[in-house]
């Protein structure tokens, strides 16, 4: 909604409207879009899955880009109509438009299962959700083409509403959760409507459309009224629920499950409260249960040790942990419902207080940003099936992906661990392994890095019975020294006296050639990355570069029945929603940006609107690759993406302000471009080693560092497109020395916003195959080719 600059030409609109409405009113439909586009990457990874939440960056760019090709087609007949009238009607049907919206995400469910996903149902959500950014591209041409004269304060304006809507999401989100935040962005849509309208008329009915949206929020406070009815293509009973609250890392639940309370996230990942009287433990079915499962090797290994537990959900590795005679527990959650609101609050009293015991400490913060911030040694660091299945808009596996099974979390886990202390990590796994090998790939990278030459008696790794089908917990035990005689003992003694637990390796059994699998091959290699070349399955160590863990298909294997294998399809076949998600945005761009153009034309595209391309390619490569970066460094992706498009509109905002004095003569628009490009070409060497040393930091801090990292970045990448806009309608024949403004401007905003929108998908599949420094290095080619096509836009001598 940034860019939609429609002419150049200093022209003074004959209806002129007041400076202050002119402002307002931009800045609150500005404010209102934004905030729908962000509520939305929340509300699609809890109704469909966490691939889909980068869709909203897509859908707005296409709705905003396809609204202004259509204020130029309909320019005569929009001509008809006064500024302010035709703003204030647009923002009122977009107002209603996005309650018609909410309703349709929530009403139509998407089957994406493991035989394929519903094409046409998603194709409606898509052009449904795309409606009302078409509005405010169609009303923010109008008035941009209208009152081209004072345009450096119209795009101030409109960049500013969109900066406080990135303020605003996380606070909105907490207090009124995904779908009243929606409906808020249609109060200030409606409230836009009141701004523009000069009629006493239109605005009374306007603002009683106001109070029934703010009555409406109101009525759906505890998201009974308007809530989600299908999640994930199947029918959520409000009958499970007993209670349910959004924030803006997830949608968390608590539903019954027989005699058993779980905590469910977004509709998907589960974890149970444990409701154990540990007085009675000892011959307790409870004790039964936990000590037969595979996590529990780290406490039988070290029954008293201090233990770091990563995720810890309702409390199953917690009960473990104090239990068999721990001293001190640290718990690190993320989320706060899950550890305030939940088991220091309203299920307190069922979880018999667990949270609250003396030896129990609860941290809620991310797990790494913990680690490096503290000082403290721990006998065992552990993590069990630690994965929300949640998302952000930065892409497919942003959140799933949260760098916390990568090389560099791994060094970290060792590096706080006291000399004899171990690595603990549970996950799922297959008749083919794939996940819990590629933690032993992790680990083993690890231990290189850290002197061990060779880790082959570094490891033990057990499942919960055989792997004769798919979704066995499987642990694995990482040490920095090696496992003594005893330590196996007390191992092969769990094993007798629990038989459901099955060792997959030991090293003393895998000396011995005893019991050969996947695992001991792979620790016998050492060397994962030979390994991983002849196996099935990607199972090669990941960094913080790709922090793609659990996706583990190769290349020729995303098309072929192996998406549709193993409890795992959802994460694999985010790959093809990538691919389908490409397919819909390829035929809108044509359908709804480049083919009107044509049409209405009849005319050859000039040769410099690659520059165009080439800017909007590189802005949101270099957008999305940095919200990507930041997720580790902010702790959450939620805070990455509201920081960084935050931080970047409102600084490019400022740029393209600037821009309009330092840059009078076009021929020197490849100043920032210049700058630009050394600014990123910087970043690709120095950002992932300078974001991880920082990445202990308070979290004021890191957002201080932040601001120094992108705020200058960002005043330079907003300098390129307007600067271009209007070098281009300098050089249109005749220019706007002779009155004519059109120019073919519109088709240099149609062919930005479509390499944006593709942009966003291209993004994730380059961080996916190539890492996130490849996806930045593309971003920095873009700006290169704009460089080199900037002399094709200088105007014509005659």
């Amino acid at each position: 909604m940034s860019a939609t600059i429609q002419a150049a030409a200093p022209v003074r609109s004959s209806t002129e409207i007041p400076e202050r409405t002119l402002l307002v009113g931009l800045g609150l439909t500005s404010f209102a879009a934004l905030l729908l586009e962000l509520a939305l990457t929340r509300l699609f990874s809890v109704v469909l899955f966490y691939h889909f939440a980068f869709l909203a960056i897509s859908i707005a760019l296409l709705g905003l880009g396809a609204g202004g090709v259509f204020a130029y087609l309909l320019k005569d007949r929009l001509a008809k109509t006064e500024s302010r009238t035709l703003a204030a009607r647009l923002c009122i049907d977009c107002a209603i438009l996005i309650f018609v919206v909410l309703e349709v995400v929530l009403h139509v469910t998407v089957a994406l299962n493991v035989t394929g996903i519903n094409f046409l149902h998603l194709s409606a959500i898509y052009v449904v959700s795309a409606l009302p950014f078409f509005i405010t591209g169609l009303l923010f041409s109008v008035v941009f083409a209208r009152e081209t004269w004072r345009v450096s304060r119209l795009y101030g304006a409109d960049l500013s509403g969109g900066a406080l809507a990135c303020l605003a999401v996380v606070p909105l989100l907490n207090w009124l959760g995904g779908p009243n935040t929606i409906l808020a962005a249609a109060v200030v849509m409606a409230v836009a409507a009141v701004v523009w309208t000069a009629s006493p008329r239109v605005r009374k009915m306007t603002a009683g459309l106001v109070v029934v949206l703010v009555l409406l929020i109101g009525a759906n406070h505890s998201n009974r009224l308007i809530d989600v009815v299908y999640a994930k293509g199947m029918f959520r009973d409000p009958a499970w629920v007993e209670f349910s609250r959004w924030n803006a890392l997830s949608r968390v639940e608590v539903d019954r499950q027989g005699q058993a309370k779980a905590i469910v996230i977004d509709a998907d990942a589960s974890t149970y409260i444990m409701n154990c009287d540990l007085t009675h433990w000892r011959g307790s079915q409870w004790e039964h249960d936990l000590m037969s499962a595979p996590p529990a090797l780290a406490n039988v290994l070290r029954p008293r040790g201090e233990f770091a537990i990563i995720g810890p959900g309702g409390g199953v590795d917690v009960v473990r942990a104090v239990a068999n005679g721990s001293p001190s527990v640290t718990g690190i959650e993320i989320n706060p419902i899950i550890a305030d609101t939940i088991m220091r609050g309203r299920y307190a009293d069922y979880a018999m207080h667990l949270y609250e015991r003396p030896e129990v400490h609860i941290h809620v913060t991310d797990g790494r940003s913990y680690l490096r911030s503290t000082p403290q040694q721990f006998d065992v660091v552990q993590m069990t099936l630690v994965d929300t299945w949640a998302s952000t808009a930065a892409g497919a596996f942003a959140l799933s992906e949260n760098n916390l099974y990568t090389v560099e979390a791994f060094r970290e886990y060792f590096e706080h661990l006291r000399p004899d202390g171990m690595v603990a990590i549970t996950r799922w796994e297959f008749r083919q392994p794939r996940e819990a090998l590629r933690v032993v790939a992790v680990a083993m990278q690890a231990l290189h890095s850290l002197g061990v030459v060779n880790p082959a008696r570094n490891f033990i790794v057990a499942s919960q019975g055989a792997l004769d089908e798919d979704g066995i917990p499987v642990v694995v035990l990482a040490k920095k020294t090696a496992f003594t005689e005893a330590e196996e003992s007390t191992v092969q003694a769990h094993f007798r006296r629990f038989d459901e637990l099955h060792p997959l390796y030991v090293p003393s059994e895998a000396a011995g050639g005893a019991g050969r699998n996947a695992f001991s091959d792979l620790i016998a290699s050492n060397d994962p990355y030979r390994f991983a070349q002849s196996y099935a399955y990607n199972v090669t160590p990941v960094t913080d570069n790709a922090p793609f863990f659990f996706f583990t298909l190769k290349a020729k294997q995303i098309l072929g029945e192996e998406v549709q294998q193993g409890i795992d399809w959802k994460v694999n076949l985010g790959v093809l929603v990538l691919i389908v998600v490409l397919v819909i945005s390829v035929v809108s761009v044509l359908g709804f940006l480049i083919l009107p153009l044509a049409l209405h034309g009849g005319r050859q595209l000039p040769a410099p609107l690659l520059y165009f391309v080439a800017v909007g390619l590189g802005y949101i490569l270099v957008e999305i690759a940095f919200i990507q970066r930041f997720v580790l460094f902010l702790g959450h992706p939620t805070y990455a993406l509201t920081v960084v498009i935050f931080l970047l509109m409102l600084s490019s905002g400022a740029g393209s302000l600037f821009s309009r004095r330092w840059l009078q003569q076009t021929e020197m628009a490849w100043m920032p471009l210049a700058l630009v490009v050394i600014a990123l070409v910087a970043d690709v060497f120095w950002l992932p080693r300078g974001l991880a040393a920082w990445v202990g930091l308070g979290f004021g801090y890191r957002l201080a560092v932040s601001g120094v990292l992108l705020i200058p970045l960002g005043f330079v990448m907003g300098m390129p497109f307007p600067t271009g806009l209007r070098a281009f309608a300098a050089r249109s024949v005749g220019g706007v020395r002779s009155g004519k403004t059109d120019n073919a401007v519109e088709w240099a905003w149609a062919m930005n916003a479509a390499a944006s929108v593709l942009g966003s998908v291209l993004a994730m599949v380059i961080a996916i195959q190539f890492g996130l420094t490849v996806t930045l290095a593309c971003g920095v080619g873009a700006y290169l080719l704009a460089l080199l096509m900037l002399p094709a836009l200088h105007p014509r001598r005659t």
